[in-house]
């Protein structure tokens, strides 16, 4: 594949900002006819590079077809479809029931696109997470201006050639760059900012649209836990659990990013873990056509680094000039060390062990709200009930994402807003109240000098 990647200049940028604001301003955005025009054009573009999209995931992460396609392709599709068939039913004016204090009145719900968006995504699901969003923008009847990660260059070539394929650059735009392109385009001015990264860039994102008091979508990260009780059923959660994990090697803003095991099964749990990992990926992971690499020569060093943060249990091998790293798994860590500090984004596993599950919510209950919450065992009431996370899975891991017709979001430092299905239409929509008052009547009890006030009491 040859790969023709450049930054977009400020003068390209500003140039396709001022054709996107025209064009919305137009008022060309609204027609839901042309709405679903455009979402077909963009399957179509999808389905006409999806090859090609494959081969440069393969190039930028070791990522197989089949992985691609359930992570990465099969997601937009959904989402495509979901909106395709929804759209009309989403987009239609809500009559609301007027109460009596407002007769004879008569209210009603508008939904408006925002206007022009900003959509910036990253590297570790390159496509599904830029072009998720895009649909949603779509879908609601705004402009947007596409910004992927310059860590997948071979991804974002072939994203760039879908987004020209189905798009005029004055409807959806691609730029590509560093964060130095970042700080460009959020020093604009914007109707929607869509950002999914890490909690520290999303508060530069949070600072940028404060300028203009700019609505955010931010998704982000953190220390999702998955917990292992003593009841849990251990082969299940042994399964699914490796799984989680092993999906991009870990590189998953909902992965699993540590285990919470009660004392009881702690030796068995491992073991089965371990078993699960060798079927999921042989007894050489490295040969494995479906096991990830790491996205960068950085992120490989910090994870060689959590290393020593523990002891190693199993795994531990790794590669750096394939950028190689083995599922591990790290036993007597202390929440002090940086592997239990940071958002580990690997296949890293660090241990801990508790006697009751009071232990585990309390210790929740004083950390930041996670991305995800992962629960094997019979005790689900109290985690609902107890515990607060963006989203949940019961005697599972990552499913939660699967299902376009549940919001997605984060909570607190894991993000802020939800998308998905009708969610992303909703957040690049304004919901616009209207009550409209005929003239053949006029009811004087609102006006000064307010007569029949006490009449008026009793109807509020």
């Amino acid at each position: 594949m040859n790969m023709e990647y450049r930054n977009t200049s400020e003068e390209q940028i500003l140039d396709l900002y001022k054709k996107q604001q025209d064009w919305f301003k137009s008022g060309k955005t609204l027609d839901l006819a042309g709405r679903k025009a455009r979402l077909r054009a963009l399957k179509k573009a999808i389905q006409e590079h999806e090859s090609e999209l494959c081969e440069a995931l393969w190039i930028d992460l070791h990522k197989s077809y089949e992985e691609a396609f359930l992570t990465e392709i099969s997601i937009v599709y959904s989402e495509i479809d979901n909106h395709l068939r929804h759209l009309r039913r989403w987009a239609a004016p809500k009559r609301v029931s007027t109460p009596l204090k407002l007769f004879p009145s008569r209210c009603k719900v508008l939904s408006q696109p925002l206007g022009s968006a900003l959509i910036i995504a990253p590297w570790n699901y390159p496509m599904q997470l830029l072009l998720n969003p895009l649909v949603g923008a779509i879908s609601a009847g705004c402009t947007a201006m596409l910004k992927p990660s310059p860590y997948v260059p071979h991804v974002s070539t072939v994203l760039g050639k879908i987004v020209s394929a189905a798009f005029a650059q004055e409807e959806v735009a691609m730029v590509h760059g560093n964060r130095v392109v970042n700080a460009q385009l959020l020093d604009l001015r914007w109707d929607v900012i869509f950002f999914t990264g890490s909690p520290s860039l999303g508060k530069k994102v949070m600072t940028a649209a404060a300028k203009y008091l700019t609505p955010v979508v931010l998704e982000l990260g953190g220390k999702s836990p998955c917990i292992i009780d003593k009841d849990a059923n251990i082969a299940a959660a042994a399964k699914r659990v490796a799984w989680g994990k092993s999906l991009n090697a870990g590189q998953t803003c909902i992965a699993p990013d540590h285990i919470l095991v009660h004392e009881d099964i702690k030796k068995e749990f491992l073991a089965a873990l371990q078993s699960e990992f060798k079927l999921l990926l042989g007894e050489d992971p490295a040969k494995s056509k479906h096991f990830v690499r790491i996205v960068s020569d950085a992120a490989f060093k910090r994870l060689k680094g959590y290393l020593g943060d523990g002891d190693i249990v199993f795994g531990g091998e790794t590669e750096p000039s394939e950028r190689y790293f083995s599922p591990t798994v790290l036993d007597n860590v202390s929440d002090d060390v940086p592997v239990m500090q940071e958002e580990i984004f690997g296949p890293i596993f660090p241990v801990l062990t508790f006697s009751s599950l009071d232990e585990v919510i309390a210790r929740l209950k004083n950390l930041e709200k996670p991305l995800a919450l992962y629960y094997f065992g019979k005790q689900k009431e109290r985690i609902f009930n107890e515990t607060t996370s963006g989203g949940c899975c019961i005697n599972d891991t990552i499913m939660h994402i699967a299902n376009e017709n549940m919001p997605f979001g984060g909570v607190g430092n894991s993000g802020m807003s939800r998308y998905h299905g009708k969610y992303s239409f909703e957040q690049f929509s304004h919901f616009r109240s209207v009550v409209t008052t005929p003239t053949w009547i006029e009811l004087p009890f609102r006006y000064m000098p307010y007569k029949l006030f006490s009449l008026t009491k009793k109807l509020l």
